[in-house]
């Protein structure tokens, strides 16, 4: 792809060394609702194995040109297309599959037609790929967020639909507020209930992580599997963690904290074997975990995504959450 001027005057063009602070301080003055830490858009982006430094499309201002080289100027925005280079799990590269997990601009570079040249100069760069199905912004394994916030990005709402973006589905960020949080005696009644009948709940051993990495990648998300692994192996300690077995010794179900980024009150990953929903498993271990998260002083705790009308929907606002955030999910079919 070739770099490119915009009828707004900006160049846009791949990635370079030095383009870094920029970003993400254009970024802050974009999206403040979401603002970004220098370490976050390193973890997230720079050091993500998938990371191409040509997907992620900058726009800057006041760039010298000369022969198609672009030099100095002042990034006002940025577009991320990016593509399996890695599998996610097996060997599946999803060929067809691309991703735009954030786009933004500038508030001083708007009502130019920049924001709808980024995304079109990142849906070129996927396409070049022969990527013909294009989501945003449920890219794993480092989405920033789930998808689009339509209340607190109206004008991106519009911008994404109009470049032939559809909702595929909505996902829901919750929130508790730990501040007196008490262990429910229906939760305690359920927990002695289960035990009596041989069930065991517990802090998993070296051992159990086995179980709990395969039941995590087998049954739920390969995604969840490698953020257990990964965020054991960073050294988050085994007691985030709440394991239940069957009175056969199965382990059939789990719930933790502080997984991603080493936060310790975003809760999850969390699931319970299918077989053996509907059982209390899943209130009794969202409890012992809450329980556990206000015991090391946190006020409250949150996660981004479930269905609001699932199941697990239903369990987490029984158990007090409240929904904060809504996100879509979209997608573009390539027209070729």
């Amino acid at each position: 792809m070739t770099d490119r001027t915009t009828r707004s005057g900006a160049v846009i063009r791949g990635f370079r060394v030095g383009d870094g602070p920029q970003v993400v301080q254009a970024w802050r003055r974009s999206a403040p609702a979401d603002p970004i830490t220098a370490d976050r858009f390193r973890s997230l982006v720079l050091l993500d194995a998938n990371f191409d430094p040509a997907g992620l499309r900058v726009a800057v201002d006041g760039a010298r040109v000369d022969g198609g080289r672009v030099d100095g100027g002042r990034v006002v925005g940025a577009a991320y297309a990016v593509r399996r280079l890695t599998p996610l799990t097996g060997i599946d590269l999803e060929p067809e599959q691309g991703w735009i997990p954030f786009f933004f601009v500038d508030p001083a570079a708007r009502g130019r037609g920049l924001g709808r040249r980024l995304l079109t100069d990142a849906l070129d760069w996927l396409h070049g790929h022969g990527r013909t199905q294009v989501d945003f912004s449920s890219y794993t394994p480092h989405y920033v967020l789930p998808g689009l916030d339509a209340e607190a990005y109206p004008e991106a709402a519009g911008l994404l639909e109009s470049l032939g973006f559809r909702t595929l589905y909505e996902a829901a960020a919750m929130d508790r507020g730990l501040v007196g949080y008490r262990f429910p005696a229906d939760a305690a009644r359920r927990l002695a209930e289960l035990t009596a009948h041989g069930h065991r709940f517990g802090t998993p051993s070296d051992d159990d992580l086995v179980d709990l990495v395969a039941l995590a990648g087998q049954h739920f998300s390969p995604d969840w599997a490698r953020a257990i692994r990964e965020c054991l192996a960073a050294g988050t300690p085994l007691d985030r963690i709440v394991v239940v077995r069957d009175p056969a010794g199965r382990l059939v179900g789990w719930a933790m904290h502080g997984a991603y980024e080493s936060v310790d009150e975003r809760f999850g990953p969390f699931g319970v074997l299918e077989e053996r929903r509907g059982t209390g498993l899943g209130k009794v271990l969202l409890h012992l975990v809450l329980e556990r998260m206000r015991a090391r002083g946190a006020h409250s705790a949150w996660f981004l995504w479930t269905g609001e009308r699932s199941p697990a929907g239903h369990l987490y606002r029984d158990a007090g959450f409240r929904t904060t955030r809504l996100f879509r999910v979209l997608r573009k079919e390539a027209t070729r």
